[in-house]
């Protein structure tokens, strides 16, 4: 790593980003997605826990005597937590380092839903969801720039999706075990519904163990003026791969001029986002608002749909449940080989635009009341196994998308503002249209949801960014590379 300047910040040359794209998959990579990835399984088990448990909530005797329209606004706070603990943990996580902020995250997460278990009225059940998703929210910016910043760019986008997919694992596990916990003859009513929430944080402490040895990015490291910590870090990794594979490494490719920098401030991130890459953050709002109201509206009130329209009892809710998370995550695996070999832009252009098409079916079929329990579950199934794949490869567009100084709170601003519009109105505004008991009313929600997803689709096709097999300094330069000339590139 050649370097050029006096003490503390300099410039300097380095082939960090080359030595690590370049790594044949390893069990070093599988440790990493474990330690950092799993927290998906928990998000989705947060967020199909309140789903689960609604009408149990509004049972004065065994919940907390909430209404219909209380349980969306839980969910609501949940998300504005989210919103809020990826914008502050995002700028931290860029300014401070990945590791430092997805270890703190992580134990705010376990802090917060340990709490929400022991609630005990409609105010301390808000504040527990609140910091629970604040904790989710600052994982999302944490978690993954540092994933992204640590796998080779050949097989970026097949993990990126899957991870995210998994999710959907977590749903599948929360509504698995809520028909043994919130059956009355297992658990008293008053218990299942908190062991539900204790469940979450028992999987927290074993993440939290196995991310420990998770190290900081390497990326992260030089450009913050720690490239000799960098450099061990990376030759940790390269030796570890070599004994792995029994592989000799390939030589790296091209070498980055970077001048090193301690912070980004909230205007350079500014200019960034509206007067350097506009239509990028054209692409990146259009892309999570869509995902986030399809995805907060219909999921966080589906059991409320259930019960409201088709008389599901709680414990029940679960079976209903299960082949959504089923198809949420096959799409995922399915389809994430081909975000890296078909491309980003038409697979991500065709999984919103379908999964719009169908979702215009399902609440035309709804509207006509043709559907049964079963077959709405049905249509939930096909909708979202395209829908999950594009949903995932959002959070992948706007990782790759925006410079490295920039990345953690660049997927924080896109998360806060997408789910902000569309996760914090849509679950409000469901449980609402769920509350007036009219088909139509929920209809037009779902027709709502389409649109945004067909929208969004289309903005994919026109503006988006062919990042397949690119390195991440490639698809954007890092606000403080040189070009060969010297100068800083604007």
């Amino acid at each position: 790593m050649a370097t050029t300047g006096t003490r503390g910040l300099r410039t300097i040359e380095t082939d960090i980003p080359a030595r690590l794209d370049r790594l044949p998959w390893a069990r070093w990579h599988w440790a990493v997605l474990l330690g950092l990835g799993a927290v998906w399984i928990l998000d989705g088990l947060e967020v199909t826990v309140v789903g689960v448990i609604g009408p149990r909530l509004t049972d004065p005797a065994g919940g907390l005597g909430l209404t219909d329209a209380q349980v969306g606004l839980s969910a609501s706070l949940y998300v504005v937590g989210a919103c809020l603990g990826a914008l502050g943990f995002g700028y931290l996580t860029d300014r401070f380092g990945r590791k430092k902020l997805f270890l703190l995250t992580l134990a705010l997460y376990l802090a917060a839903t340990v709490a929400t278990a022991f609630s005990f009225n409609a105010s301390w059940f808000y504040a527990c969801r609140f910091l629970t998703g604040a904790g989710i929210g600052g994982e999302y910016a944490a978690i993954n720039s540092a994933i992204d910043e640590l796998i080779p760019a050949r097989v970026r986008g097949r993990v990126d999706v899957v991870i995210n997919g998994s999710f959907w694992i977590g749903t599948t596990i929360a509504a698995a075990l809520s028909i043994v916990i919130l059956n009355g003859d297992v658990l008293p009513e008053d218990v299942g519904w908190r062991a539900m929430f204790a469940l979450g944080a028992v999987l927290g402490l074993g993440i939290l163990w196995v991310r420990r040895t998770v190290p900081e990015s390497p990326r992260w490291l030089f450009i913050h003026g720690r490239d000799d910590q960098a450099e061990r870090v990376v030759r940790g990794i390269e030796d570890t791969v070599r004994a792995e594979t029994g592989r000799e490494l390939e030589e790296p490719g091209e070498r980055l001029r970077i001048r090193q920098r301690r912070a980004v401030g909230f205007g350079e991130i500014v200019h960034t986002a509206v007067r350097r890459h506009p239509r990028r953050t054209l692409l990146g709002l259009a892309l999570f608002v869509g995902q986030a109201f399809l995805y907060n509206a219909v999921y966080f009130t589906y059991a409320l749909v259930l019960a409201e329209f088709f008389g599901v009892g709680s414990a029940d809710v679960g079976w209903y449940l299960i082949p959504i998370g089923i198809g949420n995550f096959l799409g995922a695996f399915a389809l994430s080989r081909m975000f890296d070999t078909v491309g980003r832009k038409p697979m991500i252009a065709g999984s919103y635009i379908l999964s719009g098409v169908l979702l215009v079916g399902t609440g035309l079929l709804f509207r006509a009341d043709l559907l049964s329990a079963t077959t709405l579950t049905a249509c939930w199934f096909a909708v979202f196994f395209f829908a999950s794949a594009g949903a995932s490869a959002a959070y992948l567009t706007v990782s790759e998308i925006f410079p490295m100084e920039t990345r953690a709170m660049a997927i924080a601003a896109f998360y806060a503002v997408g789910t902000g519009l569309g996760g914090v109105i849509g679950p409000a505004l469901f449980g609402r249209l769920v509350e007036t008991g009219e088909l139509g009313a929920v209809a037009t929600g779902y027709f709502i949801g389409a649109a945004l997803m067909i929208a969004a689709g289309i903005v994919e096709l026109v503006i988006g960014v062919e990042a397949a097999g690119r390195s991440l300094e490639d698809i954007a330069r890092p606000l403080s590379a040189e070009d060969e000339r010297g100068a800083v590139r604007a």
